[in-house]
């Protein structure tokens, strides 16, 4: 082979060995590539594969260039805008794609959206509405929260005990009216009831405060007194001892109140004709109509009961008392046997709490 052929051969030779080397180490730079690069994919590449040498990038240019398309190809999600900037990379057009407002997508970006003012005001307002609106239904038809303010109770309950009741036993009562809707039990004899008192024509500022008492007489019992003992059907009904402890009257009390007991007096019955003027130790007897009850309280001396203010209506039952929650000796000015154990600490309520009557069950 002349030489100029020879010389010729090697340039050849040598010019498509670099073409392969470059070739070579543009593929293993452009590895990263999510996709296969493929001849005419774009200007770039098919400048490459032609081995136009007037068009080739540098080889550094092209590897950022795959690592930025990597990137976002693999961190991007549909309907986020994602721009990555390399130093000497080439600039990508900003994304086409709606700003998105999913909650999940800002808390990826590590921002939380924002509420408008008035968005607060009116959640913070439906929380409220809505704790009023439980609070409103539990005292209504559930359970109920009431202070003992009189000794009339004691020993049962003291003065200073703070009680829940429990309203649905016997029906909670519609409120504004003295409808009852249906309970799982009925007020039966001895139990402590809640009950909205009938009129009573001495106390005009609150005709129909709302007491608690135990339950002495049924529909169609017949009750007397006689010397300050209770009959019940004739069957005399003695305290426990603990009540036996309670002061007494020096003298039998009479009072107008007592006039209402003419209406349901017995005349001609086994248990003896009624005093013309009934008493607080001598009454009866009288009859309990239907659908009526006879309360009176376990301190019989201090409780105006029954016996002043008449029988009370079905419908004026509202519960039963289920336990003593908190309960403290009051401080009284004055001493006053009706009103038990008093307190001379300051801030009783504080100082003065009858621990052993937390949790009391009532009976």
């Amino acid at each position: 082979m002349r030489p100029g052929a020879q010389r010729r051969a090697f340039v050849v030779l040598s010019a498509r060995c670099a073409v392969k080397t470059r070739r070579s180490l543009f593929e293993a730079r452009g590895a990263f590539s999510p996709t296969r690069r493929t001849p005419g994919r774009d200007g770039r590449n098919r400048a490459l594969h032609r081995g136009r040498t007037s068009d080739r990038l540098p080889a550094a240019r092209v590897a950022r260039h795959n690592t930025v398309r990597f990137i976002q190809h693999y961190t991007t999600r549909p309907g986020d805008a994602l721009r990555i900037e390399v130093p000497g990379s080439v600039s990508k057009k900003r994304s086409s794609a709606p700003k998105s407002t999913n909650v999940v997508a800002q808390a990826r970006k590590g921002k939380a959206p924002r509420a408008g003012g008035k968005n607060r005001v009116w959640e913070n307002v439906k929380s409220i509405l809505g704790a009023v609106l439980v609070y409103l239904v539990i005292k209504t038809f559930l359970i109920e929260a009431y202070r003992i303010p009189s000794g009339s109770m004691i020993p049962t309950l003291l003065v200073g005990d703070w009680l829940f009741v429990n309203k649905l036993v016997y029906g909670p009562t519609i409120p504004f009216t003295n409808v009852h809707l249906p309970g799982y039990s009925d007020p039966k004899r001895n139990d402590v009831v809640v009950f909205v008192s009938p009129t009573q024509t001495d106390q005009p500022n609150d005709p129909n405060p709302t007491l608690v008492k135990r339950l002495i007489g049924m529909p169609g019992d017949t009750l007397y007194m006689r010397g300050a003992q209770l009959y019940l059907n004739g069957i005399p009904q003695r305290q426990g001892f603990d009540a036996s402890k309670n002061p007494k009257a020096a003298s039998d009390e009479v009072n107008d109140l007592f006039a209402w007991q003419h209406q349901h007096e017995v005349h001609g019955s086994r248990f003896g004709e009624p005093p013309q003027t009934p008493s607080h130790d001598n009454w009866g007897p009288i009859l309990i109509p239907r659908n009526f009850y006879f309360m009176m309280g376990d301190n019989r001396y201090c409780s105006k009961d029954s016996r002043y203010w008449g029988i009370v209506p079905k419908a004026n039952v509202r519960g039963r008392p289920v336990f003593v929650y908190y309960s403290f000796r009051p401080n009284s000015g004055a001493s006053d046997p009706c009103n038990g154990e008093t307190s001379d600490r300051p801030l009783s309520f504080i100082t003065d709490i009858r621990w052993g009557r937390i949790g009391h069950v009532i009976h």
